[in-house]
């Protein structure tokens, strides 16, 4: 799982790539989930969080942006 503090200094850029790598990855743990083939399902927890930590980060970028 990502530290908030490697979240706090990554570029938007890279926020929006690893996003989108999440993203991925989530939809293919649902999918192991559903066919019980999930080897690590603690794991879909860390990804839930982190995507939204990122979100969170996101919003601060451009709420503070907007002042």
């Amino acid at each position: 799982m990502a530290k908030i503090s490697d979240l706090t200094v990554a570029t938007d850029d890279q926020l929006s790539t690893q996003l989108g790598e999440l993203k991925r990855e989530q939809f293919n743990l649902r999918f192991q989930a559903a066919t019980n083939q999930l080897e690590k399902p603690s794991r879909v927890r860390e990804v839930r969080r982190t995507i939204a930590q990122i979100k969170t980060l996101q919003t601060q970028r451009s709420a503070a942006a907007g002042k």
